[in-house]
């Protein structure tokens, strides 16, 4: 019986949670689902308090602050130039002596090798190290 009314209380803090919104609801939740798993066990009932306040702090420590930080965490698309690098690209004209071509992002860009004495073949796979203004400075991947 014990173990049906703390799953009532872990579901009841739960959609209160989706009232309130700052996870502390939630925390007591599932402070209370960790109960009702202990009080399956058919320990007294003050052992079964003492788990609740025990989980529900340990959540609280623990659980909650790295769920608020991922939660206010900025959504953020950059659309910049400066996003590309990191890519792969696929070089469709021999970057020699500085000059040539990749296809980047599904469109052209003007590359030159990050060392200037290397030549890229076309149809090799590279990766984008900077963005020069309108330029891709890249490297040969191995």
């Amino acid at each position: 019986m014990g173990a049906l009314l703390w799953f009532i209380v872990a579901a009841i803090l739960a959609l209160a949670e989706l009232a309130v919104g700052e996870l502390t609801l939630l925390m007591l939740a599932c402070g209370a689902l960790v109960t009702a798993g202990v009080a399956l066990a058919g320990v007294p009932l003050a052992a079964e308090i003492a788990v609740f306040t025990v989980a529900s702090v340990l959540f609280w420590v623990f659980l909650r602050p790295p769920l608020r930080k991922r939660m206010e965490k900025p959504l953020v698309l950059d659309e910049t130039p400066r996003a590309l690098v990191g890519s792969r690209a696929e070089v469709v004209e021999d970057i020699v002596d500085g000059t040539g071509q990749v296809r980047l992002d599904g469109s052209l860009w003007s590359a030159r090798a990050l060392d200037p004495a290397a030549t890229i073949p076309a149809g090799s796979h590279v990766t984008v190290y900077d963005i020069d203004g309108p330029v891709a400075v890249v490297w040969k991947e191995s």
